[in-house]
């Protein structure tokens, strides 16, 4: 590599380096936080900033298209976890992060305008090289162990799995937006309604507003063989998929209203990538969507991501080796994203809905008693939270 007047730049040199960058992060518009990895954060101390930014989620609300309850239950607090739930916008998480990061390590801890171009390593550390936002090679940088935490086009994943193929696609295509707008429900619940066949439809409060407005995140889910490539910041089309939601004016929630009001709406394919046999080569490793991309059906990828950091900061402070602390993070977390990867495809807390579906062959129902029984609708819910490690038993456990 060269700097700007030919000679050849020079390492800079630290203790740990991260591959990523987030300019896609925020238009992602929402995510949550649940029981499990808000624990991690609030002992960092930002439960405060958290409530301020996000919004407190009281309940998992569960409807057919006809606007008819299957269930509902309540979520964090209100389940009796020690800690919340908070549905969050992801710019506002990611604030809250950055200022606690700025805060206790050093305002120059964030370099922006950065992009990981890959990275050698010998038996001392690791050299990264960068290229700046017009492609330009950047000064690298020489670390102890590299974290590769680059999102779903993950370069350093592409670069320890060079074939590993393409995403696999799940046959559903997503629209979502942000509408301002009344609260509805409990003004903290989040809906799931419908099903993939005709159209599923996911919404849920990120902010409270001074007005008494909120803004409200939205997803449809539509089951189509429609593939585009994955691209967070792909504009999408009213008119590709509200359709199906044209008579969805329920007393709680008018939906067509809903999505026509949002200012920018993004369409993105429901993909992931099958797990890994391994993520850490030497001194380099994965974290987060790098490491176990997965489908947004358990609201629970950044919460995963979050569990990876702390598994990390464990080891890599536990352990003088920092290869032997990258390979015991590795077998910590790589079995345990694994089994959410494959439970956000086969059994997400969606099976409700759609057993409800399957069962009355999409019609209206007198009682949802004699279609399924709550005992049956709540062992599906206890069943995912088992699996993604937050049941209020496993957290008690630990």
């Amino acid at each position: 590599m060269a700097d700007a007047s030919g000679a050849p730049s020079q390492p800079r040199s630290i203790d740990a380096a991260t591959c990523q960058f987030s300019s896609s992060f925020v238009r992602k518009y929402a995510v949550n936080l649940l029981p499990h990895s808000t624990r991690v954060l609030h002992r960092l101390g930002l439960g405060d900033a958290l409530a301020e930014a996000g919004v407190v989620t009281r309940e998992s609300v569960f409807f057919n298209r006809f606007g008819q309850l299957i269930y509902r239950e309540p979520s964090g607090l209100y389940a009796g976890y020690e800690h919340p739930q908070y549905s969050i916008h992801r710019g506002d998480l990611q604030a809250v992060l950055l200022a606690a990061v700025r805060e206790r390590i050093g305002e120059d801890a964030v370099v922006l305008g950065h992009r990981c171009a890959g990275a050698e390593q010998d038996e001392n550390g690791v050299t990264v090289r960068f290229t700046g936002p017009g492609g330009d090679p950047l000064p690298s940088v020489r670390a102890r162990v590299l974290v590769g935490c680059d999102g779903i086009h993950s370069v350093l994943r592409k670069q320890l799995h060079p074939d590993e193929g393409t995403p696999r696609y799940s046959g559903i295509n997503m629209w979502r937006g942000v509408t301002k707008g009344r609260p509805f429900l409990s003004g903290a619940s989040m809906v799931r309604a419908g099903w993939i066949d005709r159209g599923k439809l996911v919404a849920y409060p990120i902010r409270n507003l001074p007005d008494g407005d909120q803004l409200i995140n939205w997803v449809v889910e539509i089951q189509t063989p429609r593939h585009l490539q994955r691209d967070w910041n792909r504009r999408g089309h009213l008119e590709d998929f509200i359709g199906p939601f044209e008579d969805w004016h329920f007393d709680w929630l008018d939906v067509p209203a809903m999505m026509r009001a949002s200012e920018t709406i993004l369409e993105y394919p429901m993909v992931d990538q099958d797990p890994l046999d391994h993520w850490s080569v030497g001194r380099i490793t994965l974290l987060g969507d790098a490491a176990h991309p997965m489908v947004p059906r358990g609201s629970n990828g950044a919460g995963q991501a979050i569990l990876d950091a702390q598994a990390l900061r464990n080891h890599l402070s536990g352990t003088p080796d920092p290869v032997a602390a990258l390979r015991a993070y590795e077998a910590e977390r790589l079995p345990a994203t694994g089994q959410v990867v494959l439970a956000n495809r086969s059994m997400p807390p969606d099976v409700i809905i759609r057993e409800v579906w399957q069962r009355t062959g999409d019609r209206p129902f007198e009682s949802i008693d004699d279609v399924i029984k709550v005992e049956e609708l709540a062992a599906i819910s206890q069943r995912y939270k088992e699996i993604a490690g937050y049941s209020a038993e496993a957290l008690r456990d630990r």
